[in-house]
């Protein structure tokens, strides 16, 4: 590592700028040091992405739905790089399906059945996460930046994601465990750092330890909750009482109105990651791929729900007062197959890439006086378009032709069956028509005169659509 005499051409950067010359001749990792390391961060993040998922649909918190929606989307991403990485390093076959670590698979078992939302936060942003961020940063600091480039472009791009990750974590936890909570969830927490002192560290490179380690949340098999849960503040989520669509796509309505309407459809989004989580939870053995991109169309209709929030607080609108529904992702989820459920997602998204659908609500969106309406909606139509084309690629190929797969998803939607007028016989809902208030509210913000027209409003899915079609704002 001594170069006290060598000088580059008229002092510029060695070694492409990546390092100094004394850093590329450390002697760092061989290459099956490094694919060991690799594998680890794999399976730790193909985990947590499983965990993340499993959880979107039980999980009562909205803002956790959308951060588990995001960083799900984000190991996904980072898994398939590792995948791509490892396969560069001699290793067909790759054994990226081998457990490296039997206490780190009980580890992400304990976590995958958590059974608070509190425990859950705590072990996936306090314990799992902090330990891939670590086991990252230390591959970058014993690898050889020359040699070991392209691991260490992987490792880097995963770090700016997961970091980001981490603090969302770090702020939940501080939000959602007090000191009570904290208490009572110490054991467990010394159990899952013994699965990674056992481990030798998320990355293997320390010295296993043998304390004896007995599974507690885990020892009972995980089960997928389909049933979606919301937090209070989603206070009659059986609500059906206003049909969105038919005030949309009525003529004689002007567009700033509608555009509240298209808030609100945003915001009813949230259910389709509570939907598609089922697919990913019950749809074992797939091509990664096929996982990387239905986690990213799950993250995008997130992302759109918030679009939905962000919109009605930009005009100073109470969403609150907007009943957001959970009855299609309810009735999909607990009453179709994994592939029946697909099959709906692809038939709903045909019926948005005419005229009458994306484009319509671009151009009602465009026509108002407001402009982040206009831009919600023009990125809402280039995300349809995408997960069109993740429909085709991973639904309608296992079909002969187009209109077949069409065709299976009219016939599986054809199979939900609606609980509207039950539901109000239970209790559950009053089918209230929240419209006035929300539409008042906005008018307030406006400066205008509601509209008695528009005021008076009150069309429900059932009257125009019991078949429940088309109720969801998605897909």
């Amino acid at each position: 590592m001594n170069t006290p005499n060598y000088q580059t051409y008229r002092g510029l950067p060695a070694v492409a700028g990546l390092c100094t010359l004394s850093d590329a001749m450390r002697t760092g990792l061989s290459v099956e040091e490094c694919v060991g390391r690799l594998k680890r961060y794999h399976y730790a993040l193909k985990r947590l992405h499983g965990i993340f998922t499993a959880r979107i649909t039980a999980e009562p918190i909205y803002e956790l739905k959308s951060a588990f929606s995001l960083h799900a989307h984000y190991c996904a991403e980072h898994v398939a790089a590792l995948r791509k990485r490892v396969g560069e390093m001699r290793e067909p076959p790759l054994h990226l399906d081998v457990v490296p670590s039997p206490a780190l698979e009980i580890l992400f078992d304990e976590i995958l059945a958590a059974p608070t939302t509190e425990a859950l936060v705590l072990g996936l942003y306090e314990v799992a996460l902090p330990a891939v961020v670590t086991g990252l940063e230390k591959h970058l600091a014993d690898t050889n930046p020359l040699v070991d480039h392209p691991s260490l472009r992987v490792c880097r791009f995963a770090l700016v994601e997961l970091n980001e990750a981490a603090a969302f974590g770090r702020h939940a936890v501080t939000c959602l465990v007090d000191a009570k909570i904290r208490q009572q969830a110490a054991p467990w927490l010394t159990l899952l750092a013994d699965c990674l002192a056992a481990a030798g560290g998320l990355d293997g490179t320390a010295p296993p330890a043998t304390n004896p380690i007995t599974r507690q949340y885990s020892a009972k098999p995980y089960k997928y909750d389909g049933v979606p849960k919301r937090d209070e503040r989603f206070p009659d989520p059986y609500n059906m009482g206003v049909n969105a669509e038919v005030f949309l796509y009525n003529p004689t309505f002007p567009p700033e109105p509608k555009t509240l309407m298209m808030f609100y459809k945003r915001l009813r989004e949230i259910d389709v990651p509570e939907m598609m989580a089922s697919i990913l939870a019950e749809t074992p053995g797939k091509p990664w791929d096929y996982y990387r991109d239905m986690t990213r169309q799950l993250w995008d209709e997130a992302r759109h729900a918030l679009m939905g929030e962000v919109g009605f607080v930009n005009l100073g609108v109470d969403w609150h007062k907007v009943m957001i529904n959970f009855t299609w992702s309810l009735g999909l989820n607990t009453q179709l197959k994994p592939w029946e459920r697909h099959a709906v997602l692809y038939f709903i998204e045909q019926g948005l890439m005419p005229k009458t659908g994306k484009r319509f609500e671009w151009e009602v969106a465009t026509a108002s006086a407001n402009p982040l309406a206009r831009l919600f909606q023009d990125y809402d139509w280039a995300d349809e378009v995408l997960h069109a084309k993740i429909g085709r690629d991973w639904y309608v190929s296992e079909f002969k032709t187009p209109q077949e797969a069409v065709k299976f998803g009219d016939e599986c939607w054809s199979k939900v069956l609606t609980g509207w007028r039950s539901w109000k016989e239970q209790g559950l809902t009053q089918h209230r028509n929240w419209w006035p208030d929300v539409y008042r509210d906005a008018c307030d913000k406006w400066g205008v005169q509601p509209d008695p027209q528009i005021l008076a409003y009150h069309e429900t899915y059932e009257a125009t659509r019991a078949d429940l079609k088309n109720i969801t704002g998605s897909a």
